[in-house]
């Protein structure tokens, strides 16, 4: 994810330091690429906590003291050094941010690829249109000046089509926050107008709106109205396949549902192409929080499909 780069758009000219997992090797608390930011007062973000992090966090309050541009390259083996079980070997880089040189946040966008040089007056990044990832090792001669890295800025987010402004849509909404995972918000009605972040689409062309869904998009159909999630689904698989397209329901209405799309056309593949009722199953209760955490945890299961 690319939420290191919002914190460092809003850092302003507080002095900070940035602690980057650069490579692992074994079990390890966080991957390559995860991020935390140490101010004199503060944190954001996490690489796993524990020593590993206490150690880290020390560290990077110290680089305060030093000009900005500092920066090391930091090995940890997590077993008796730091008394963590997870036995695995993490490679950090730990930099005193220099306010002058992160012009480059203004191209960051997910989709593209960050270039990080190692200089000796600091550490220099760029981002790229296209660029080959280079895979780092935890072991070894640790990188020193002319170094350089290639990684992606974040991952791109999952689109998410979501038809349903209810006490469900709302608690996934709700929950949403922090996940790799970006919101298109539709409901027919005008009252829903008011909530942050709903689109009101009339009745008549809401289903338009799924003409934009691109393949990996997941579509979840959720709105007060039985008849209108029948159209939605309808035309959710009629169209191009998408990564998912999820019903909420009870066995009778999707038995019925079935029985639709199947005498409007819809054949065998496509029947299978819906997922109902949605939510990870063996997560038993009706409350809409209940349920939104379950449809988000099934959505996350898609990463990487």
């Amino acid at each position: 994810m690319s939420q290191w780069i919002g914190w460092l758009r809003r850092l302003g000219d507080e002095p900070a330091a940035m602690v980057s997992v650069m490579a692992t090797e074994g079990s390890a608390p966080r991957g390559a690429g995860t991020r935390m930011l140490v101010m004199a007062q503060g944190e954001q973000g996490t690489i796993g906590g524990g020593q590993l992090e206490f150690r880290a966090i020390d560290q990077a309050r110290a680089m305060l003291e030093h000009p900005p541009g500092t920066w090391r390259v930091q090995d940890y083996p997590l077993g008796p050094l730091l008394g963590q079980c997870c036995g695995g070997r993490v490679r950090l880089l730990i930099e005193r941010l220099d306010p002058e040189a992160l012009d480059w946040l203004h191209d960051a966008e997910p989709g593209r690829m960050l270039a990080t040089t190692f200089e000796t007056a600091g550490v220099a990044r760029a981002v790229f249109e296209r660029e080959t990832v280079t895979r780092q090792s935890a072991r070894g001669e640790r990188p020193e000046a002319g170094f350089r890295m290639v990684e992606p800025v974040g991952e791109r987010p999952r689109p998410i089509y979501l038809f349903g402004a209810g006490h469900v849509g709302q608690a996934i909404a709700r929950h949403a926050t922090g996940l790799p995972l970006q919101l298109a918000w539709f409901d027919t009605r005008p009252e829903m107008a008011d909530i942050d972040g709903v689109t009101v689409t009339p009745e008549e062309t809401v289903a338009d709106c799924l003409a934009d869904a691109p393949e990996d998009a997941a579509i979840v159909i959720l709105t007060h109205d039985h008849p209108l999630d029948y159209h939605l689904t309808l035309a959710a698989l009629s169209r191009d396949p998408v990564a998912f397209v999820g019903l909420i329901g009870s066995a009778t209405k999707l038995a019925r549902f079935r029985s639709r799309l199947t005498a409007d056309g819809i054949d065998e593949a496509g029947l299978a192409r819906l997922t109902a009722p949605i939510g990870i199953p063996g997560v038993h209760g009706k409350e809409p929080d209940v349920i939104a955490i379950g449809v988000l945890a099934q959505l996350l299961q898609l990463r990487g499909q």
